[in-house]
């Protein structure tokens, strides 16, 4: 009983850990100023749920289950408190949780079903910069960073919260 208790709370602080470092990735403003993703509630969305996706990939890779579902659980959570910071109230909110929740696994599908990084490029263009064709390089640039991030990702060391994204895009202005 202790043992389980014991492995439920570091699964919880594993996921809370991935989380923060997913936030923190996304934030970086090379994304913004270098690749030039939108600096909008819609762009920081999209690049969580891309790096979300690259940390989900790999828990499920090793057959990790329980942290990618307490990571979920968490993102989610943050989600919501995102929405709340901007002023939304209960009413409605499960409206917005629920388009959130289809973004999310939509994107999640996209990026998953990416068989190779020419097709990667194109799901993310179509997210994170809304197809935008002239976007098309840094789309590229952002499939290259995920392909890479991917590999990374495998060598860390994710039950004990630990990721390695690899290095940052290279930036088309």
């Amino acid at each position: 009983m202790l043992n389980a208790l014991r492995r439920a709370a570091e699964t919880k602080k594993a996921a809370e850990q991935l989380h923060a470092r997913i936030v923190a990735r996304a934030r970086d403003p090379r994304f913004y100023a270098g690749l030039q993703v939108p600096d909008t509630v819609d762009g920081r969305f999209d690049l969580v749920v891309l790096h979300a996706w690259l940390v989900l990939d790999a828990l499920r890779k090793r057959n990790m289950r329980p942290l990618a579902q307490r990571l979920t659980d968490a993102l989610f959570g943050g989600f919501d408190e995102g929405l709340r910071e901007q002023g939304a109230g209960d009413i409605g909110m499960w409206r917005r949780m629920k388009k959130i929740a289809d973004a999310f696994y939509g994107r999640l599908q996209a990026y998953t079903a990416a068989a190779d990084e020419a097709a990667l490029a194109e799901a993310i263009r179509r997210n994170v910069f809304r197809g935008q064709p002239q976007r098309a390089d840094a789309a590229a640039s952002l499939a290259r960073y995920g392909r890479a991030a991917q590999s990374c990702l495998l060598s860390a060391d994710l039950a004990k919260g630990e990721t390695d994204f690899g290095s940052l895009p290279e930036g088309h202005p």
